[in-house]
């Protein structure tokens, strides 16, 4: 619950977790939501602090904090990539670490790619998951049911199609968990 009562709003700690190789719109565009919404503090965590390099190689990001600096989250979120995914699905550390930080989250959310990272963790075993079109099927291998949805919510987990379809979910998130109201705010902001 995220209103203690009608005028005042509990803190939410937003984890994005961000990664070489990333398409930097799965990231941006729900960071761009969710900054608009009054009492969320959102952070971009990488494996290792500093410069995190874009897909296209043209935009860069800088990570403030690492994984092994954050333990607990309310809402964590893993945007996809072109290929980028591929290692980070591979990489024991960080599936650990999403595994632990999701134990914490009022909602673990994927924007495109990002949701055969975290079905690279088991914890879409048995869920439907979607992703951008074309590795969709990859699901399939961790034990996750591909499914050509736009936005797929199931218990904490929500996840969202390619690319634009993570601006889309971020306001449906922000509408499930501050209501209609600061989802249109933050629509009209962006």
């Amino acid at each position: 619950v995220f209103l203690l009562h009608a005028k005042k709003t509990v803190k939410m700690e937003v984890v994005i977790y961000i990664y070489h190789g990333l398409t930097m719109l799965d990231a941006i565009g729900p960071y761009e939501v969710l900054r608009n919404v009054e009492g969320v503090n959102v952070k971009f965590v990488s494996r290792q602090k500093g410069e995190i390099r874009a897909d296209s190689h043209f935009i860069h990001i800088n990570s403030k904090y690492e994984i092994d600096e954050v333990t607990k989250a309310d809402l964590l979120l893993i945007p996809g990539s072109t290929i980028g995914f591929v290692r980070e699905m591979k990489d024991e550390k960080v599936l650990n670490w999403i595994r632990r930080i999701n134990e914490t989250t009022q909602k673990t959310v994927t924007v495109c790619t990002g949701s055969i990272i975290l079905a690279a963790t088991g914890l879409l075993n048995g869920k439907k998951a979607t992703s951008h079109w074309k590795p969709i099927e990859l699901l399939s291998q961790y034990g996750a049911i591909p499914t050509r949805e736009r936005i797929i919510e199931e218990g904490k987990f929500i996840r969202s199609a390619g690319v634009s379809a993570g601006i889309d979910m971020a306001i449906y998130l922000v509408n499930l968990l501050r209501g209609e109201k600061a989802a249109k705010a933050a629509q009209l902001a962006i």
